[in-house]
């Protein structure tokens, strides 16, 4: 009875510590040019705004990282660009799953 107590416990583990699906790197590519996001953001160097590279790196090890982004990316807000303040646009989808999946992808980099 012990070792297959030891044994549930380890299959247990194993479940929970498997990956969760994997980003889909071409469509968040697709959804962020398809959204305009590029016109400020680049992936690996600054434009306008932060590259993706450099907002995934703010935000390594932030157990809420991903809420926080998710906010960014899907709330209207305000940032500062030369001095001003814009708005910063969404994310054109109202799929849940497209936006985890380009935060995910932006946190990734």
């Amino acid at each position: 009875m012990k070792y297959l107590s030891l044994i549930a416990v380890a299959i247990a583990t194993t479940t929970v510590s498997l990956p969760a699906a994997a980003v889909d790197a071409k469509a968040a590519e697709a959804l962020v040019r398809k959204s305009k996001c590029l016109t400020c953001h680049a992936i690996d160097k600054k434009k306008d705004g932060p590259s993706y590279k450099e907002v995934s790196a703010k935000h390594k090890g932030e157990t809420d990282a991903e809420q926080k982004l998710t906010k960014h990316v899907t709330e209207p807000s305000k940032v500062k660009v030369d001095g001003k303040e814009e708005d910063h646009e969404t994310l054109k989808t109202d799929d849940p799953a497209q936006v985890k999946n380009v935060v995910q992808w932006i946190l990734s980099l």
